[in-house]
């Protein structure tokens, strides 16, 4: 059998064929699905270019193709060119594919309707929250309380209507979307953590720092992770001990934007976007070397980026937002959009080497639930719920509870 996903990451076609992404899933996430479907099609936002981009890593491969989709970036361009990509969202998946739908995602929303209005089934892996994305301060677009409650709606919906959900998070999402309770759900991350992510043991008590490096990772095409918000807190604490230094990881739109920010708060100096880095060795080298992880995201699910950090047994501080507080003891989070609160909570850390040490221990033995042989079998069961369901008619929805 074969399963159709669909993605909203954008996907770039050099001329021999091949497909490469600079930010989001690549082949070897992809190639999970194998486990139990023979093949797989990704659904996803194709530009042809001419080279490689920076960075990008392979998309197809052995077993998996992708199925190229108009390119467009941004509402306004969905909403111009939304027929003719509706039309390639609907030609992506015969009647005897299993369909999984990587959610809240407009391309998802058209093939859900597709496959509900030929009563073909589907099944949805829940990976963020519209209703935390599209809040105030998040995106700035004229219409963004509208697309909120429609995205929202639309995704409750989508979850009840659904032969089976997996959710990102162990509790969040499920709260806000449930699925019906005869559907086979499960909380399982997206993230499985490979034995070399993980460092053998954990930070012990270290001298006092008289300056410490910061480390954050994330796009910066919207500024969903709040690192203007990072950046105003560095600048409120010049004053104090430690002192200060932010390393960046991750491109998009908004960086100038936040060079501008550093720059106008006098913490220029101290504040370095690296763009995007060849590797993972060459991101993992940049967490050992850091003393804090920081995630002052306005949304999030369960984000990767904080669990690889914590995989290197590094002490963190997020804020109380999506599935951050599933990761992080109450002690070290913060409420989204108050610098101050992110000041205050990172200089208290970094003065307390016996806290610092004990959050370094707790954070690589929670790291240790999303290896790849814990996460392994709940998505073996999930997928082959998926493919049962695939087998029948929407009436004869099957019963199984995937276990948490």
């Amino acid at each position: 059998m074969r399963v159709v996903v669909s993605t909203e990451s954008r996907f770039s076609r050099t001329p021999n064929g091949r497909v490469w992404v600079q930010a989001g899933p690549d082949n070897s996430i992809w190639r999970r699905y194998l486990t139990v479907f023979q093949r797989v099609r990704v659904v996803g936002r194709t530009l042809d270019v001419v080279d490689v981009p920076e960075g990008a890593a392979r998309v197809d491969g052995d077993g998996v193709e992708v199925w190229p989709l108009p390119y467009y970036v941004g509402p306004r361009q969905y909403l111009l060119r939304r027929h003719v990509v509706a039309r390639a969202v609907t030609a992506s998946a015969d009647a005897d594919d299993a369909v999984i739908l990587r959610v809240p995602s407009p391309i998802g929303s058209l093939l859900a309707a597709a496959r509900e209005r030929a009563r073909l089934p589907y099944a949805l892996e829940v990976i963020g929250d519209p209703y935390d994305v599209l809040a105030p301060g998040v995106v700035r677009h004229p219409l963004r309380p509208v697309l909120r409650a429609s995205a929202t709606r639309r995704l409750r919906q989508q979850c009840r209507s659904a032969v089976a959900v997996a959710y990102e998070t162990e509790r969040h999402l499920q709260r806000r979307y449930p699925s019906l309770p005869s559907t086979p759900t499960t909380g399982i991350s997206s993230v499985d953590l490979p034995p070399a992510a993980y460092v053998p043991r954990a930070r012990g008590v270290r001298p006092l720092l008289q300056e410490a490096k910061l480390i954050s990772i994330g796009s910066l095409e919207q500024l969903y992770k709040g690192i203007d918000t990072l950046i105003e807190a560095i600048a409120r604490s010049r004053a104090l001990s430690p002192q200060l230094r932010l390393v960046h990881v991750g491109v998009g739109a908004y960086r100038p934007d936040l060079e501008q920010l550093a720059a106008r708060l006098g913490v220029a100096d101290r504040v370095t976007f690296t763009g995007v880095l060849p590797t993972v060795e060459a991101v993992r080298e940049q967490l050992d070397g850091a003393d804090l992880f920081v995630m002052p995201s306005r949304t999030e699910g369960l984000p990767r980026a904080l669990i690889e950090a914590m995989a290197r047994a590094l002490p963190a501080i997020g804020s109380t937002v999506g599935g951050i507080p599933e990761l992080l003891p109450s002690a070290n989070l913060v409420p989204p959009d108050d610098p101050a609160a992110l000041a205050t909570a990172i200089t208290r850390l970094l003065a307390d080497p016996e806290r610092l040490a004990s959050a370094s221990a707790n954070n690589l033995a929670r790291a240790r639930q999303f290896s790849t042989e814990t996460l392994g079998a709940r998505r073996l069961a999930y997928y082959g719920a998926v493919a049962e369901a695939a087998r029948k008619p929407l009436r004869q929805r099957s019963t199984l509870v995937i276990g948490r």
